[in-house]
């Protein structure tokens, strides 16, 4: 019975060594040479303005969770898109009804302000 937990105590064992191995290379190859570019917070050319850690406004994270939501819409059109033929009428109908329901929560949500965060 223990022969079958054989696979999986390898499969642990190489992916500790391997995970022990890459810290090990990589501690000897890396250069340890700082400067100051390397300890901004970003290294991308641009220097920051202000602090990473400043304050944004609860309209920011609004409108960041409302483009999440209404981009989920994709998520289920397209597999809808790929079986529509086999879907027919019915599945043309629950769609439009999902579709329905996005546009009153946009329409809602456009009403009480939520998308002016500017």
């Amino acid at each position: 019975m223990l022969d079958a937990y054989v696979p999986i105590l390898l499969f642990i064992l190489v992916a500790v060594g391997f995970a022990v191995f890459a810290l090990i290379a990589s501690k000897l190859v890396h250069a340890e040479k700082y400067n100051k570019v390397k300890l901004e917070p970003y290294e991308c050319g641009i220097e920051p303005r202000t602090d990473a850690r400043d304050r944004y406004s609860v309209r920011y994270y609004l409108v960041a969770m409302l483009f999440v939501i209404f981009d989920v819409e994709t998520v289920f059109l397209f597999p809808w898109a790929v079986i529509m033929d086999r879907l027919a009428w019915f599945g043309l109908i629950e769609m439009l009804i999902f579709l329905f329901i996005l546009v009153v929560g946009y329409v809602y949500a456009w009403r009480k302000g939520a998308l002016e965060w500017a």
